[in-house]
């Protein structure tokens, strides 16, 4: 989807409606500032606005994506367009997002290893009072945790899981990804569809 496009589009159709950016920004619950972004082309409007978006516009989500009126006779093709550049935008950032949590996990776990191993040798050999021990270890320990939680979060948000017994894709709640045992990117969980545990994958596409 082209950024520019669509925000010369927003703009245009917002001119038309005899609003201004305050005034549609109002209508929305957002600030103007955000109304501004969208039609420089440097951010879209988040997905949950979309149709309140468009019903202030008197445009549909199509017209709104492709950044242009639509004949009725191309609508359905569009829309089909419009669609496969969602899904693969989706796949794009859930590579970036899976990448990331990677970034997270090696960062929080040498981290921990890096302060425990100076608290530890600096008390035994070096002098460093107990308490600059506990307290480096304690941080250590915080920052492992909390890169564990933004990892399993990330972990369970992007992508899907594909089960081994039925092929169902889904997304799991946070809770099962965080119980269950895990092999790398495979996890030992139930299917909601066939009710069947099985060591199932982490895939990107749908």
């Amino acid at each position: 989807m082209d950024q520019m496009k669509i925000g010369k589009f927003i703009a245009e159709q917002r001119k038309n409606n005899g609003l201004t950016q305050s005034q549609l920004a109002e209508k929305l619950f957002v600030t103007d500032r955000a109304v501004s972004k969208w039609e420089c082309g440097k951010s879209m409007p988040d997905s949950s606005i979309m149709l309140q978006l468009c019903e202030v516009l008197k445009i549909t989500v199509n017209e709104l994506l492709t950044g242009e009126k639509i004949d009725m006779e191309k609508y359905n093709e569009q829309a089909e367009v419009n669609l496969i550049e969602i899904t693969k935008q989706k796949e794009e950032s859930d590579r970036r997002l899976l990448n990331i949590e990677i970034v997270i996990g090696l960062t929080g776990t040498i981290t921990l290893i890096a302060l425990l191993f100076i608290g530890i040798f600096g008390y035994t050999y070096g002098g460093l009072p107990l308490w600059t021990m506990i307290t480096l270890i304690s941080i250590g320990t915080v920052m492992f945790f909390m890169s564990c939680f933004f990892a399993l979060r990330i972990e369970q948000k992007a992508g899907y899981y594909e089960c081994k017994e039925c092929g169902h894709r889904y997304v799991p709640t946070y809770k099962q990804v965080n119980m269950a045992m895990h092999m790398g990117r495979k996890r030992y969980m139930k299917c909601p569809c066939c009710g069947k545990k099985s060591w199932q994958r982490k895939v990107i596409s749908k």
